[in-house]
C-alpha cells in the first residue's frame, strides 16, 4: 500500500508537470521536463499508474475490453480501478457519482466511454455525464480529426482540432415552464469562461505548432451572448500575434467543413456548437470509431471517444470499431509521460487498418473488434521484442 501511494504521489506530480497533456504556462524549463522523466521512470520501477476507467453504456465496456487487452500485451504500468455509472442501466446515483469523482480526484486521469443520457425527464435536468463534468470542471473538450493512412474517405490528408468549451452554454440545464406550453432555457454565457476556453485554444496552437484559431459563433443573432464570446477571443487573440485569428459564423462553418475542410487548423467554439462540430468532423475521416478525443480541467484529464456515441445496436455484436478509444488510451499514455507505450500502441492501431485486412464494418469490412484487437496485439511487437 505505501508503494501504492508513493505511486499516487508521483502520478500527481506528473500530472501538475508542465507536458503535453496538460495545459499550463508555456515557460516550461528544460531542467523540470527532465525531472518529469525521472518521476516516471521512477514510477515505472515502483509500480503502475493509476488510472480511473469508467466504462458506460453502449459498446462502452466492450471498448475499455480492448484497451485492457492491448495494455496487458503492451505489458502497460497502468492500474485501471474502474467504476460504473449508468442512467439506463439503473447503476446511477448519488453515491456512484460520489465514489466516481472521488477516484478521479484522487488519481487525476481517467478514460469513460459514453454515459448514455435518456430523453426522459425524471425530475433532475442535469444528466450524470453533464454533472460529473461539471464537478470536475472539465471546461475543454478536445478533438483531433485526423485522416488515417490507407482508410480512403471523401476528404483525404485531414488535420484539424475541434475545442469546445463544455461547461455552460446551452447545456447550463436552465430549463423551466413559464407558462402552460412554453418552456424557458437559458443559455449562460461568461467572459471569465469565454476567456478561458480562448487562452487554451490558443495555447494549444503555440503548443503544438498550429498556425490559426478560428473562433466560430452565432453573434450576429445572438448579440449579446456569442458577442461576448466572439469579444473574448478577439481580445485574447491579440496576445498571441503570431498565430492567425479568424472568425465564422456557425451554419457557414457547417458547409465550409463539408466543401473544404482544408481551410481550417484550430477551431475554438462554445459548447453546442462543438458538440454537433465534433461530430460532423468524425464523418469526414470515417465517423464515430475512428476519432479520438480528451477533456481537461485546471487539474484534471479525461479520455474518451471524440464523437460520443453508445453505438447501442451494436451491443453484444463483436462489431465495434475500438480504433477511436485505443488512440484515446495512447494519447492518455502520452499524458502520464509514458511515450514508450503510447508510441507503440498507436502505431499498431495505425498499422492495422494502414495493411487493411482487418476492418470493422463501420470502415466497410467484416472483421470483429476480436480480430481487430488481435491484429494490434500482433503488431506492438512486429520482431518478437
Amino acid at each position: 500500500m505505501a508503494a501504492l501511494g508513493s505511486v499516487r504521489w508521483l502520478t500527481r506530480a506528473l500530472v501538475a508537470a508542465p507536458n503535453p497533456g496538460v495545459w499550463r504556462d508555456l515557460g516550461t524549463s528544460a531542467t523540470s521536463c527532465a525531472a518529469s522523466r525521472s518521476q516516471a521512470e521512477d514510477a515505472r520501477v515502483e509500480g503502475a499508474f493509476p488510472v480511473t476507467m469508467l466504462p458506460g453504456d453502449g459498446v462502452g465496456p466492450e471498448l475499455m475490453h480492448a484497451v485492457k487487452e492491448v495494455f496487458k500485451a503492451a505489458a502497460v504500468p497502468v492500474e485501471f480501478q474502474e467504476h460504473h455509472l449508468s442512467e439506463v442501466q439503473n447503476i446511477a446515483s448519488e453515491e456512484k457519482l460520489e465514489q466516481v469523482l472521488s477516484s478521479m480526484k484522487e488519481n487525476k486521469v481517467a478514460i469513460i466511454g459514453k454515459i448514455h443520457t435518456p430523453m426522459e425527464y425524471k425530475g433532475e435536468l442535469a444528466s450524470y455525464d453533464m454533472r460529473l463534468r461539471r464537478k470536475l470542471d472539465l471546461f475543454a473538450n478536445v478533438v483531433h480529426v485526423k485522416s488515417l493512412s490507407g482508410f480512403k474517405t471523401r476528404h483525404n490528408n485531414l488535420d484539424l482540432v475541434i475545442i469546445r468549451e463544455q461547461t455552460e452554454g446551452e447545456y447550463s440545464s436552465l430549463e423551466h415552464e413559464s407558462a402552460k406550453g412554453v418552456i424557458e432555457c437559458l443559455k449562460i454565457v461568461t467572459r471569465t469562461k469565454s476567456q478561458r476556453i480562448a487562452k487554451f485554444a490558443f495555447d494549444y496552437a503555440t503548443k503544438k505548432g498550429r498556425s490559426k484559431v478560428t473562433a466560430v459563433h452565432k453573434a450576429n443573432i445572438m448579440k449579446l451572448g456569442d458577442g461576448l464570446f466572439l469579444q473574448c477571443c478577439r481580445e485574447v487573440a491579440e496576445l498571441y500575434p503570431k498565430i492567425k485569428f479568424e472568425t465564422m459564423i456557425i451554419d457557414n462553418c457547417c458547409m465550409q467543413l463539408v466543401q473544404n475542410p482544408y481551410q481550417f487548423d484550430v477551431l475554438v467554439m462554445p459548447n453546442l456548437y462543438g458538440n454537433i462540430i465534433d461530430n460532423l468532423a468524425a464523418g469526414l475521416v470515417g465517423g464515430a470509431g475512428v476519432v479520438p478525443g480528451e477533456s481537461y480541467s485546471a487539474e484534471y484529464a479525461v479520455f474518451e471517444t471524440g464523437a460520443r456515441h453508445p453505438f447501442a445496436q451494436a451491443v453484444g455484436r463483436n462489431i465495434a470499431n475500438p480504433t477511436a478509444m485505443l488512440l484515446s488510451a495512447s494519447n492518455m499514455l502520452r499524458h502520464l509521460n509514458l511515450e514508450h507505450h503510447s508510441t507503440i500502441i498507436a502505431d499498431a492501431v495505425k498499422k492495422v487498418i494502414k495493411v487493411g485486412k482487418v476492418r470493422t464494418r463501420d470502415m466497410g469490412g467484416y472483421s470483429t473488434t476480436s480480430d481487430f484487437i488481435k491484429s494490434v496485439i500482433g503488431h506492438l511487437h512486429p520482431h518478437g521484442g
